[in-house]
């Protein structure tokens, strides 16, 4: 697998000056499985515009296009380039659109094109030359996609129904884990609180630490996590439920679970490449935090497994 990262920032794109080096996309990650390179999409956000700008220029002279696009979650950031993605206008182009939905009646294919309805966009969803199938996920422990791929999924810890992906191919693993944050205990655990419930603090414990322990058993071993890590532990503490994870935790967790390769990801929209150069002098130093080899995902990088 060549995996290849077209955007990796989150909430907001966040073009200038001050991010050219690690790039000012939202989230996109491109994958090529096998030796036909196979082509998987991870989140459809602002990076997949140069994706299929590329697959224009590059695959489209072979033939048809095909590929299947994963969301993690339909947050507009991980689905606001989709309009944009060239291929779904080209005849002859098969996708598969995977991903979760919050709400029984939405089906994705509604959710995923809300955004191409005339009062948004010049060209309704309708109007797409593409042959799209739209398949909605929910937590599978095994997936087969066909051609040796494989995929398990994980429900994770977001403010609206969220995936993880392992996507496993020929002994190799790449997982992605964000949009996330740490689950928690969500009951009063303070006895002085008039409020306090001794069982109820307990059990709330007991699930977050199950919970936990859950996602990290579903990235163990993995050859590349692709990890939410948007703020740092003093952040962190300002912005407790937006749903994504500290650095610090991210790490932690990573090497817990033997995790080889660590690219932390969805990078803040204000983080400036000079603040990431920074924090990855203090993160990212070999063997400072553990085994996992770690660092700031960039727009461009390539990494082959």
């Amino acid at each position: 697998m060549k995996i290849r990262f077209w955007g990796v920032r989150g909430s907001i794109p966040s073009p200038g000056d001050n991010t050219q080096k690690y790039g000012g996309n939202t989230a996109c990650i491109e994958l090529r499985v096998g030796p036909d390179d196979r082509i998987v999409i991870i989140d459809a956000g602002s990076g997949i515009r140069s994706l299929g700008k590329y697959m224009m220029d590059n695959d489209f002279p072979k033939g048809p296009l095909k590929a299947d696009i994963f969301l993690s979650h339909t947050h507009w950031d991980h689905i606001m380039g989709y309009p944009f993605f060239t291929p779904i206008y080209i005849p002859g182009t098969k996708l598969k659109v995977y991903g979760p939905v919050s709400f029984e009646e939405d089906p994705l294919a509604e959710v995923v094109g809300g955004q191409m309805k005339y009062r948004y966009f010049p060209i309704n969803l309708g109007e797409l030359a593409s042959e799209t199938e739209y398949i909605r996920l929910k937590e599978i422990p095994f997936i087969d996609l066909g051609g040796g791929l494989h995929l398990s999924t994980k429900l994770l810890n977001h403010p609206i129904t969220a995936l993880g992906y392992r996507f496993s191919y020929n002994g190799k693993v790449v997982c992605t884990c964000y949009d996330t944050e740490p689950f928690r205990n969500l009951f009063i655990t303070d006895p002085n609180h008039p409020d306090y419930d001794e069982a109820m603090a307990f059990e709330g414990e007991e699930v977050a630490v199950e919970q936990n322990l859950a996602v990290e058993k579903f990235f163990a071993g993995a050859d590349l996590l692709i990890h939410d890590a948007q703020y740092t532990a003093v952040e962190y503490k300002e912005r407790i439920n937006w749903g994504h994870t500290t650095m610090e935790h991210a790490i932690a967790a990573a090497n817990r679970a033997g995790v080889k390769k660590l690219a932390l990801y969805h990078h803040d929209p204000d983080r400036s490449d000079a603040s990431l150069e920074e924090l990855s002098s203090l993160y990212c130093e070999p063997g400072k935090f553990g085994d996992t080899e770690v660092f700031f995902a960039r727009e461009g990088m390539e990494i082959d497994l």
